[in-house]
């Protein structure tokens, strides 16, 4: 699939931003905490002609991994503004896991840039036990993603078979995975890793893990919000990153909120999977009722 890229001035540098399409109308989307712009080219695949999808790779991430900190989900929404203000006629902004949370900020700070928002598994706060580490329990629950941070691979198909492994992908795997894959890895073999800078993503996961903000910002929306959320998290079981009960007690919070399951897939296939991609791009390009 043909893309083009995009660099954007931000603070301490330029953000590298992929865009499929050449429509006029819009959507800037939001990755997650561990990921990369390339997150979205299924999603991309589907968006209907007169549309344009740009997908930021976020400070510390994919091509934008040499832009500095300090990092942080203020200074993710900064950046996201800027792209948001660089293409002006207020875009659809759109975010997936942490870039749901980023996404939800830069609107909630500049409501007049975007047009509306959609919420992809993330942006609602999240629980913590009593006496538990935030940061603990979301590099527990993400796992794997972690893991190969730290982690050397001495070919491009080592990484990919690590990819090939994981449980949520495992079973799922198609061109759209095996570019987002390689698009993450960087090095020379035998010392090959993945391009996510390490550092980035300790102040990042506090940052979700601190409700408040994330709570205070869903009060004051004023539009139909669609929330697509998967069933499974993501190591490709239970219990979702966003269960049920957690999504009832916002909708009814939060009459905006638009709750929608996307059936049969997990935390990542939410954006791979050829029916929830759909599912994605109906959100994005429908104006909610």
């Amino acid at each position: 699939m043909r893309l083009r890229v995009l660099d954007v001035p931000v603070d301490g540098g330029e953000l590298r931003v992929i865009l499929w399409g050449t429509g006029r109308r819009v959507a800037v989307a939001v990755h997650g905490i561990t990921a990369s712009a390339m997150s979205w080219q299924a999603v991309a695949r589907q968006m209907p002609p007169g549309w344009t999808l740009a997908a930021p790779d976020l400070r510390g991430r994919g091509s934008s991994a040499h832009l500095p900190g300090p990092y942080g989900l203020e200074r993710h929404a900064a950046d996201v503004t800027a792209v948001l203000r660089h293409f002006g006629g207020r875009p659809v902004l759109a975010g997936h896991s942490m870039g749901a949370y980023v996404a939800l900020l830069a609107h909630d700070a500049h409501p007049s840039l975007s047009r509306r928002l959609v919420l992809v598994d993330g942006g609602l706060p999240l629980p913590v036990p009593d006496g538990v580490d935030p940061e603990v329990s979301l590099e527990a629950a993400i796992g794997p993603a972690i893991a190969r941070l730290r982690q050397t691979f001495a070919s491009t198909e080592a990484y990919l078979d690590f990819w090939r492994a994981h449980p949520a992908l495992a079973g799922h795997w198609s061109p759209d995975v095996e570019a987002y894959a390689r698009y993450d890895l960087t090095g020379e073999a035998p010392s090959m890793r993945s391009r996510v800078a390490e550092a980035a993503v300790s102040p990042d996961s506090r940052d979700i893990m601190a409700g408040k903000p994330f709570a205070d910002a869903l009060g004051r929306l004023t539009q139909p919000t669609p929330l697509l959320t998967a069933p499974t998290g993501f190591l490709g079981e239970p219990p979702a990153l966003l269960p049920p009960e957690l999504v009832a007690v916002w909708a009814e919070r939060v009459p905006q909120l638009r709750p929608q399951l996307v059936p049969d897939v997990n935390h990542y296939t939410i954006l791979f999977d050829k029916r929830a991609a759909a599912a994605v791009v109906r959100a994005i390009t429908t104006v909610a009722a």
